[in-house]
């Protein structure tokens, strides 16, 4: 049986959830294939149903009605219509929306729109903002009053655009993105990322990318966060509008072709094993994941301390590591080179093979790559 069936594809690999909505959802899609999760909502989603701006909004298109009304998430444009049902216009606004042309992104928005018993009046095949706007400037926006149902999402040229073609656009805000009540999961999260405690960070709105960066900054955490996303850490973004907070910082991503939850966790699913190291070493095949290790397709956890002497060992397979060097990498290392002994113990007390490491007499340790590798690896 391969080690991906065993045990999951992401075991030994620790995932963090930015995400406010549908967190649990993604959680369990990450767990299910073996990933330890860390869930810190990056922001809050509040519901304007008590909001004076989307009241005015509301009022404002139902006394002036638009030529196009575009609606762009499913949740929202539900959020939109029980808000104006609690307010008391609700059939005013469905009246109005009759009468429009109503576009409708995707065929999860279009599902909503119909269980509001409208009927779209077109709806793009790809889910794409581009494809919306490359029919609406077909069609000539020039003196047409457009209607856009925002959901917290920056949509970046999309209105530029319709504005520069002679459209007047008018934003309807169903949510607003706030920072979170408690914000100390969010600091931890940080702190696990800045630390090396994370291999993955997983965002699903470009908000939650902006609160993150925010947050780190507001801690003078901001380039030590940025440095490890760019280097280490894989930034797995449910789509390119998400992404853009963090490319603007330098920092690459990973994005599915579709822009959907289960894409996303197959993503990672593909992206961090192909990043785990494999080594033969002593009779064994040694593949080291984030905070596990695989001998021989068998799963063995390693403490902090253990991976970060692994890591320092791996770096130069086969070759004598000393123990000054890899005191160095030891988290929160002091001066006493007993230290490393105790730590190099539990580590190959957690490997089960202890003559995975060799120790050199006086001189410090070595992987013991076995010996047909030692040409290949030398110089890597």
């Amino acid at each position: 049986m391969h080690d991906d069936e065993q045990h999951g594809p992401l075991a030994g690999f620790t995932v963090g959830v930015t995400a406010a909505r549908r967190a649990d959802e993604l959680s369990t899609l990450l767990r299910r294939r073996g990933a330890t999760v860390v869930h810190a909502p990056a922001l809050r989603i509040v519901p304007l149903a008590d909001d004076s701006e989307l009241l005015a909004a509301t009022k404002e298109l139902i006394d002036t009605v638009p030529d196009v009304v575009l609606a762009t998430t499913a949740i929202g444009f539900r959020g939109w219509i029980e808000a104006a049902d609690g307010w008391g216009i609700g059939e005013q606004l469905l009246d109005t929306l009759r009468g429009v042309e109503l576009l409708a992104r995707g065929p999860k928005v279009k599902g909503a729109v119909r269980a509001a018993g409208l009927t779209e009046t077109w709806s793009p095949a790809s889910e794409s903002m581009a494809e919306v706007l490359e029919r609406l400037l077909e069609e000539g926006v020039e003196g047409r009053r457009i209607a856009l149902q925002l959901h917290g999402e920056p949509l970046p040229g999309f209105v530029e655009s319709l504005r520069a073609a002679g459209g007047e656009v008018v934003g309807v805000p169903v949510y607003r993105w706030m920072p979170p009540e408690d914000i100390a999961p969010l600091d931890r999260l940080i702190d696990i990322t800045v630390a090396g405690g994370l291999d993955a960070l997983t965002f699903t709105s470009a908000p939650a990318a902006v609160s993150l960066l925010r947050r780190a900054g507001e801690r003078g955490l901001l380039n030590e966060l940025t440095a490890v996303l760019q280097n280490d850490v894989l930034s797995a973004c449910v789509g390119p509008v998400t992404a853009l907070p963090l490319q603007d910082r330098g920092i690459d991503t990973a994005q599915p072709e579709r822009f959907r939850l289960g894409p996303l966790v197959q993503l990672i699913c593909r992206e961090l094993p192909s990043r785990a190291r494999t080594l033969p070493v002593a009779g064994h095949r040694v593949e080291i994941r984030g905070h596990a290790v695989l001998v021989d397709d068998e799963l063995r956890a390693v403490p902090p301390a253990g991976m970060a002497l692994l890591r320092t060992l791996v770096r130069r397979p086969g070759w004598v590591v000393a123990r000054a060097d890899l005191l160095r990498a030891l988290p929160g290392s002091g001066t006493d080179e007993h230290a490393v002994e105790t730590a190099m113990a539990r580590l190959r007390t957690a490997l089960g093979v202890p003559r995975l490491i060799q120790t050199v007499v006086k001189r410090g340790y070595r992987l013991a790559l076995d010996p047909a590798s030692d040409a290949k690896y030398a110089d890597s």
